[in-house]
């Protein structure tokens, strides 16, 4: 479990990888990655199906051994120390659904454990009433609808106070009322927690409101960055939206753009 003490010093990324590579035999996943996620930021990590970005965020929780490169979790060695670097760490995505058989309060405690949370019915408690499911405290996660599986599964992802939280398309399977609950305390948690963000998403509105910063990978290369609502300006098109069909459509043109 981390705590306030633990995070990282004052200028040190939540996030830093560094040349990071996933070969498979002649197949080139990510190719040489390089970013950071800071403190209380957003990012949003783009691109097109294949781009690289679920093999990225798998090799950042340590599910996937890279071929090649760095990830330091609050400045800590994902490879040296897995332990302590993925305590600080948590995950939800829309195709990682809690066990469907066991009540929202009976997943919450099993993984409480298994992140050897501190005081757990306390902090239990405290999620369900943060994330509005007191009512469904003792329903199986299985007869939830998609909005309140995805508050349960996001309640799940804060169990450990982490520091990093990567979200791969949460809000996917969502009408836009519940997206927009979602969006707004995932927001919340970066300004009040200081909690870092990666976030992937193929919804460019959201990212635009919701991301500070944006990273758009191609082939698993990192074509471009940069604050979300002045990127599209700086590569001649009107919306983050046709900047994204730029990049999966012309990825050598848009590379070449952004390195002029």
């Amino acid at each position: 479990m981390t705590t306030d003490s633990e995070l990282p010093p004052d200028g040190v990324p939540v996030l830093a990888v560094a040349d990071l590579q996933k070969h498979y035999g002649a197949l080139t996943a990510v190719d040489g990655l390089s970013f950071k996620v800071g403190l209380g930021e957003i990012v949003g990590l783009l691109g097109p199906n294949g781009a690289g970005k679920t093999t990225t965020i798998n090799m950042v929780l340590g599910l996937l051994e890279p071929s090649a490169g760095e990830v330091r979790i609050g400045g800590i060695d994902l490879r040296a120390r897995r332990g302590a670097a993925l305590a600080r760490t948590n995950f939800a995505a829309v195709y990682s659904a809690l066990p469907g058989n066991l009540t929202v309060r009976q997943n919450l405690r099993i993984f409480a454990l298994l992140y050897d949370v501190a005081g757990v019915t306390r902090r239990i408690d405290e999620l369900i009433e943060e994330f509005d499911l007191a009512h469904l405290a003792d329903t199986k996660c299985g007869l939830l609808s998609s909005g309140e599986q995805t508050r349960a599964a996001l309640a799940k992802a804060l169990l450990n106070r982490p520091e990093l939280l990567l979200l791969d398309e949460p809000t996917a399977s969502l009408d836009p009322s519940a997206a927009q609950i979602v969006r707004d305390r995932i927001k919340g948690l970066a300004a009040s927690r200081r909690c870092g963000i990666l976030w992937t998403s193929h919804n460019m509105h959201e990212v635009e409101a919701v991301c500070d910063r944006v990273l758009f990978l191609s082939h698993g290369r990192l074509l471009l960055e940069g604050e979300p609502r002045s990127l599209p300006e700086r590569h001649g098109v009107a919306t983050l939206e046709d900047l994204f069909i730029r990049v999966a459509r012309e990825p050598l043109s848009a590379r070449h753009e952004g390195a002029a």
